[in-house]
């Protein structure tokens, strides 16, 4: 399954000095049973509409539930949540 995490992230907030942080953290997932791989986009568009950040995780449907409880993913939620204007969650095959 792929479960995609697409973000915007409050105007103001510099998210591309942060981004090996968030890359760093989303990297720990992979130390997850049944996540396999990553990969992390930014937007190469600037317009107001537009999401910054869009994260790819590739794992198995089972796996969703350790993600969800896992260390990295509580760390994304507190360390970056405040800056978070809107996120998109989209789980598919």
């Amino acid at each position: 399954m792929k479960h995609y995490i697409v973000v915007k992230f409050n105007e103001g907030f510099d998210y591309c000095e942060r981004l090996e942080e968030i890359k760093a953290i989303f990297e720990r997932t992979l130390e997850i049973d049944g996540i396999y791989s990553l990969d992390i986009k930014t937007s190469n568009s600037d317009r107001e509409n537009r999401y910054d950040l869009m994260i790819e995780i590739n794992m198995e449907k089972s796996a969703l539930y350790n993600y969800d409880i896992s260390a990295p993913h509580s760390e994304w939620k507190s360390a970056f949540g405040p800056y978070i204007k809107s996120k998109a969650i989209f789980d598919c095959d």
